[in-house]
């Protein structure tokens, strides 16, 4: 939708534009930008620039927010669903109905402007329950010595889909059917449909119950497993109260609200602001849009592996690496940002330090973060990732209205506030995870039996200490 939203707005102060004779162009050769275009061409493709809108920044803000909004809604009865039932249907059929409002979407613009942030809405909830579902999927499918990589390799094929969406709805709103921006639409919808129907063939909600993995396959997962949670179940009671007062769960919410703050700054306004201060056009700025998502796919699958590397020697322990790597995937990001801002004079060291700070945060996802609410609660994962994610998802919410506000003249000094109340955000979030984050697996979060054991265990180490002190008694 960021990329689509500057082709479906028409320039300030540009009324449709009427053919004229003077001058022959062709409609690629337009820059469809927020200057104002010039009348000396006459345009065969008329209906191109024609069929656009006259959505002010906050409006934009509000159609680009309503998404996350409704993602907010179905966070935590994801998890909760998924947690108790499984990830796979929820999750494939929440997917179905996004695609479909997907399709649906360019008959809601050209409907009513409220229709639109409807229909967006109705995308973000079905939207919500990914994360949630994926979490809950991987806790019962991924060892925890391959956790970083696994995890790291699964989230990272997000940034693929982001790194291929921008430049392809670059080309589509400009030359893509039925007067270009619909036509991203209608192609990431079929899509999603086609994707549905591979999910619902190849996934199963546990190895217990998947039909094609091998019997060896089946019995290492169970088996390396066994000490975290019974992988033939699913969770009956959620313990709230001491997910709540968790100090490790609070810093898994924090950090991921301030990532996310700055994530959705740069996934909802890459396209804006390589247009209003780098003055691209929007086919250039939908394939340099992609380079830092790019650069964020390879920064997950390399630190996620290190970080299991690492792991799996001894040399740190999961709580240190979790720390680590999450305080390089704020930090860094940070300081980039404030660079960004203050090079503009110079798009090429903008756009480098743009893929730098962006492809830095991928250690979060690697090994930060996100792969942390398996470390401390495996039976829990989908429902604190979904508290984090709905908290996190506020900010794509306020983000695009925030931006919308701040940037309204869209000069170089507005932007340059919108890069430093990121900066800021993400920078709490390293020094709060840095101090409250755990990977260890956390009492309240091992099963009933689990505890009993370790009770008894503890009580029957606690009679042989004595008894052995009573006979260094009488000795």
């Amino acid at each position: 939708m960021s990329v689509a939203i500057v082709c479906m707005t028409r320039p300030e102060g540009q009324t449709a534009l009427t053919p004229n004779t003077s001058k022959s162009c062709s409609f690629a050769d337009w820059n469809v930008s927020q200057s104002n275009l010039t009348s000396e061409c006459d345009i065969p493709e008329i209906s191109k620039l024609d069929d656009r809108f006259d959505w002010d920044k906050e409006t934009q803000g509000f159609i680009l927010g309503s998404f996350f909004l409704g993602y907010v809604l179905t966070q935590l009865p994801g998890g909760w669903l998924a947690g108790r039932y499984g990830g796979k249907h929820l999750y494939g059929w929440s997917m179905f109905v996004c695609a479909v409002a997907t399709l649906l979407t360019p008959l809601a613009a050209r409907t009513n402007v409220a229709l639109l942030i409807v229909m967006r809405a109705v995308a973000g909830i079905c939207q919500g329950v990914v994360i949630p579902c994926m979490q809950t999927l991987l806790s019962y499918w991924i060892p925890p010595l391959q956790r970083s990589t696994s995890v790291g390799f699964v989230y990272a094929g997000t940034q693929v889909g982001v790194m291929v969406a921008f430049p392809l709805c670059g080309v589509l709103c400009v030359d893509g059917f039925d007067g270009g921006w619909p036509s991203i639409f209608y192609v990431l919808g079929c899509l999603g449909i086609v994707w549905f129907l591979a999910w619902m063939y190849v996934v199963s909600d546990s190895p217990v119950s998947h039909p094609r993995i091998s019997e060896n396959e089946r019995e290492y997962i169970v088996d390396t497993l066994k000490s975290e949670l019974d992988i033939s179940k699913k969770s009956s009671s959620t313990p709230w109260s001491k997910i709540f007062t968790s100090l490790p769960v609070w810093a898994i919410i924090v950090t991921h609200t301030c990532a996310e703050w700055g994530a959705y700054t740069f996934l909802t306004n890459i396209p804006s602001y390589m247009e209003d201060v780098l003055k691209f056009d929007i086919k250039k700025a939908g394939f340099l849009a992609s380079l830092p998502y790019l650069g964020f796919w390879a920064v997950t699958n390399i630190s996620a592996h290190l970080a299991d590397c690492l792991r799996k020697r001894g040399y740190i322990s999961t709580t240190t690496a979790r720390k680590i790597f999450n305080s390089i995937g704020n930090m860094i990001p940070a300081i980039f940002i404030v660079i960004m801002g203050n090079v503009a004079d110079d798009p090429g060291i903008a756009v480098a330090m743009l893929t730098l700070g962006v492809a830095m945060s991928g250690c979060q996802y690697g090994s930060g973060f996100i792969v942390n609410p398996v470390d401390i609660a495996p039976r829990y994962a989908g429902i604190i990732l979904a508290i984090s994610n709905t908290t996190g998802s506020l900010g794509g919410f306020f983000a695009p209205l925030a931006i919308g506000i701040i940037t309204v003249d869209k000069t170089r000094e507005q932007w340059k506030t919108v890069f430093y109340i990121a900066a800021a955000v993400y920078a709490f979030g390293a020094i709060f995870y840095a101090i409250f984050a755990s990977g260890d697996l956390q009492s309240w979060a091992r099963d009933e039996t689990d505890n009993r054991v370790i009770e008894i265990q503890d009580e029957t180490t606690k009679s042989e200490v004595k008894n052995i002190e009573e006979e260094t008694t009488h000795l």
